[in-house]
């Protein structure tokens, strides 16, 4: 491994916070990570980081190598998309992140398509269920639901989305259809959660004006497909996404319940990626994915 290599290492030990986190992420042993960052120090002749059993933290010399590390990733990253744009025919390797159910049902079988037309172009596709550092991870390309915060990134709209209350036929004949959001609030519901995080308020036009309804939840989740099963279930009603909704409304699992209600949008679909100026081949899958989720009508449109 050569200094600029040690560098790049070091800038991602900064960034996940442990030689454990960089091991894992880059499939080597912990050891390895280790021993590189000494031998960086050693060249450089200071040290960068105070090691305790538990931590990990910069002195001065590493604050400031931070900076030429950043640096030297955002020269090499350039260099490689104007590169890429060069070559007639798409290749290398082309990282890609996005949540499990995205990852799953949408991307995947989109990256798999597209791998048949450019097959020069190796695939590596990490679902994960947490806000992934694109840049400092290293990935050159994301898959989001809704509006991208990170102003660092370019953000391209792939499809839109929206928020549709749902429940079982089973569920609507015991407990009744309900007519109005008084007649919402009292019913049992399956509703999403997170650490800090619990989707049982959720905005909708009352007229002109705002408001919010509060959902009774009685099966709190954090994944979207175990949502969907618990309403089938008869559970509860749950105010889904539509990309969520595989066949459910089709095949009469799941009932649109008071759809014409103007929930708050809750996003769409995003691609997002470091530079403005992206390598080929990040358009190229863009336009991938964009083709297998229908750019007019998304697919999770065609069925609900």
């Amino acid at each position: 491994m050569d200094l600029a290599s040690r560098l790049l290492l070091f800038l991602e030990v900064v960034e996940l916070g442990s030689f454990a986190k960089v091991s894992e992420h880059r499939n080597i042993d912990r050891s390895v990570v280790s021993k590189q960052i000494s031998k960086l120090e050693e060249e450089l002749q200071v040290r960068l980081l105070n090691r305790t059993t538990r931590s990990l933290s910069l002195t001065s010399a590493g604050k400031d190598m931070v900076n030429k590390a950043t640096s030297l990733r955002n020269l090499l990253n350039e260099t490689h998309q104007v590169s890429q744009n060069y070559h007639s025919t798409p290749r290398g390797l082309l990282r890609v992140s996005c949540t499990t159910f995205l990852g799953r049902h949408y991307i995947h079988p989109a990256l798999i398509e597209f791998q048949k037309t450019y097959p020069d172009i190796e695939v590596e596709l990490r679902v994960e269920d947490r806000l992934v550092d694109i840049v400092g991870e290293g990935y050159d390309l994301g898959f989001r639901i809704g509006t991208p915060k990170d102003s660092s990134l370019i953000a391209k709209k792939i499809a839109d989305n929206k928020l549709l209350f749902v429940a079982s036929p089973e569920f609507l004949e015991t407990y009744g259809t309900p007519k109005s959001v008084n007649d919402l609030e009292a019913l049992p519901a399956v509703v999403y959660c997170a650490p800090g995080y619990l989707a049982d308020k959720l905005k909708y036009l009352n007229g002109d004006q705002e408001s919010v309804l509060h959902l009774k939840p009685v099966h709190k989740v954090n994944e979207d497909r175990m949502m969907v099963r618990a309403a089938v279930a008869g559970i509860g009603i749950a105010a889904v996404l539509t990309y969520m909704i595989k066949d459910e409304i089709e095949t009469g699992k799941l009932v649109p319940v008071m759809p014409d209600l103007e929930l708050e949008n809750p996003g769409a679909l995003y691609a997002v990626y470091p530079h403005r100026d992206a390598p080929v081949k990040t358009q190229l899958v863009i336009d991938a994915v964009r083709r297998y989720v229908g750019q007019d009508i998304p697919v999770w449109d065609r069925t609900s």
